[in-house]
C-alpha cells in the first residue's frame, strides 16, 4: 500500500499543475488513432481501453483531438482528471518509483499476472519492477490484456470497486465471458 500511494504522489507531481490533459477518443479503430498520432509532438495514446474508445494523454491533447475528429471520430471526451497520466510526461514518476521499488521485496508468484503495459502473462516476478515502472509513462493495454487472459483460459471476471467501468468495457471486448461487478462490502458478503 505504501508503495502504491508513493506511485500516485510521483504521479500527481511529475508534470506541473495545469499542464497536460487527456481525452476519450470514441469510434475509431486503435489503428487509425495510432496513424493520427504518429507524427504528433507532445500527446500519445494512454489507454487502449475496448474496441471503439482509446485515451490519448500529453500536453497536445486539443489539437490531436480535432484532427481525430477530422478523421471520423464520434466523440473527443476531454476526461477529469488532475494530469496527462500514461503519458511521457510521467517518466520522472517512474523513476522516482524504481526508487522505492530498490527497498521492496517480493515474492515469488504464486499465480501468473498479465501486466498491462504489454499484455503479456508474467510467471517471474523479478519482471515485475520494471513492468510496474514502465506502465507509469506507458500505454494501459487494457484491452489486449484482457483478449490474453481468455486466450489463458479465463472465462470469468470480476471488478471490485465503485462503478462498472471496466466491467462495460470487458463487455465490448468479449460478450462471451462472465462479468460480475463487487461494488461494496454489502455485495460481497451477500
Amino acid at each position: 500500500i505504501r508503495t502504491v500511494r508513493a506511485r500516485g504522489i510521483f504521479m500527481e507531481h511529475a508534470a506541473p499543475e495545469g499542464t497536460g490533459a487527456m481525452s476519450a477518443v470514441l469510434g475509431l479503430d486503435a489503428g487509425v488513432i495510432e496513424d493520427v498520432l504518429r507524427d504528433r509532438e507532445g500527446v500519445s495514446i494512454a489507454n487502449y481501453n475496448c474496441p471503439g474508445q482509446i485515451v490519448i494523454t500529453g500536453e497536445a491533447v486539443a489539437e490531436a483531438g480535432n484532427a481525430l475528429k477530422e478523421t471520423g471520430a464520434r466523440r473527443v471526451l476531454p476526461l477529469k482528471v488532475s494530469g496527462p497520466f500514461h503519458s511521457p510526461m510521467m517518466q520522472p514518476a517512474g523513476e522516482e518509483l524504481a526508487k522505492v521499488f530498490a527497498g521492496v521485496s517480493m515474492n515469488q508468484l504464486k499465480l501468473p499476472y498479465v501486466a498491462n503495459i504489454n499484455a503479456e502473462v508474467v510467471t517471474d516476478c523479478g519482471k515485475i519492477e520494471g513492468l510496474l515502472v514502465a506502465q507509469v509513462s506507458g500505454s494501459v493495454r487494457w484491452q489486449q490484456s484482457v483478449e490474453t487472459m481468455i486466450r489463458e483460459g479465463a472465462d470469468t471476471f470480476v471488478e471490485i470497486g465503485p462503478g462498472k467501468t471496466l466491467t462495460g468495457f470487458l463487455r465490448k471486448i468479449d460478450r462471451n465471458v462472465k462479468a460480475y461487478h463487487i461494488g461494496s462490502w454489502e455485495e460481497a458478503v451477500s
